[in-house]
């Protein structure tokens, strides 16, 4: 156990997130920042900045995840990791250290290197930790913007693929979240007023709005652009929800919108469950985190399977919500620095 403070941290293509550990590994912080990384390095910046500063962590040991090399402004996911790695220990200290599977622990001169485990691990570093104590499980963690479906088995992560793309065709990497997935990604068409409807090919309103007017969406986590730029009261989101119909807000009572929001849920929860039941097995508990940890329970209830909250046997002060990734490396690395 490490002497110091321990932070680990998970850095997205959309938010930052971070959880740091005392000397005893107990948590003392933990929190996402919305960090829009496709704007540019600096955004980065001044994320870690911010978190640095508020919470006093500048002489912590660190250590990282991250998925933010993805976005478009790499040209490539080897020069967005570099990149960040580059970011991360020159602004937290030469000493930060990377997540790479199977490896360990890499510097920022060695990302390059161990690209292929580096690059979006931040599931194998959850799946890695809960395996600890819980030998059989499917992790299913729900973000804003993506789906993870991790099986467990006999204590360790029981996938062979750990790229992006291995993982999308084999159905542990699900492109839906519960904010930021626009509406039109959901279905070409939806059940509208007893009969189907074509959906609008427009970014016109996203999954944050379904889950405004359903009461489901945790404001803490509601950190992401409305697809217009405007706000995010109920009549707003419904407003942005017609018109992927054809309508205006107004053709309609609410109730309608909240009917259409439900539509939407539940084509999600569709489409989450047949990529779930492709790795399920009877002796797995469902273990539900994110964001979307209520989407992913009620898949659970649907098909009768056990499911548990990701927060069981953490502290119960703790809100967790999507930081899994940096909390998962903050313990990996507390026990093994």
């Amino acid at each position: 156990m490490s002497k110091t403070v321990i932070v680990g941290w998970d850095i997205g293509g959309a938010h930052l997130k971070f959880a740091a550990l005392d000397a005893h590994g107990d948590l003392i912080a933990i929190e996402q920042i919305p960090c829009a990384l496709w704007r540019g390095l600096d955004v980065l910046e001044a994320a870690f900045n911010k978190a640095i500063t508020q919470h006093g962590l500048e002489k912590a040991q660190h250590f990282c995840t991250m998925t933010g090399e993805m976005v478009d402004l790499f040209d490539n996911r080897a020069q967005g990791i570099q990149q960040i790695a580059e970011i991360a220990s020159g602004i937290l200290g030469a000493d930060t250290r990377f997540y790479a599977v199977g490896e360990g622990w890499v510097f920022a001169d060695q990302v390059q290197a161990f690209a292929r485990l580096v690059a979006s691990t931040n599931w194998h570093a959850s799946a890695t930790w809960l395996a600890r104590t819980v030998p059989n499980a499917l992790l299913v963690d729900i973000g804003s913007t993506t789906t993870d479906i991790i099986p467990i088995v006999g204590g360790k992560v029981a996938l062979q693929g750990i790229s992006d793309a291995e993982r999308m065709r084999e159905d542990t990497l699900v492109y839906t979240g519960v904010v930021r997935t626009p509406v039109m990604a959901l279905a070409g068409n939806l059940a509208f007023e007893g009969g189907d409807v074509n959906v609008a090919a427009e970014y016109f309103a996203t999954t944050a709005d379904v889950y405004r007017l359903l009461g489901e969406l945790d404001a803490r986590y509601d950190m992401a652009d409305t697809a217009d730029g405007k706000g995010k009261t109920l009549p707003e989101s419904a407003r942005r929800l017609a018109r992927m119909v054809g309508h205006d807000s107004e053709d309609r009572s609410l109730q309608t919108w909240r009917d259409l929001a439900m539509t939407c849920k539940q084509v999600q929860m569709q489409r989450i469950k047949t990529a779930m039941l492709k790795h399920l097995q009877a002796d797995m508990t469902i273990l539900a985190a994110g964001a979307g940890a209520f989407l992913a329970q009620a898949v659970a209830h649907k098909i009768g399977h056990a499911c548990e909250p990701i927060s069981m046997g953490l502290p119960a002060h703790a809100d967790y919500g999507p930081c899994l990734p940096a909390y998962a490396v903050a313990q990996l690395a507390a026990h093994h620095a």
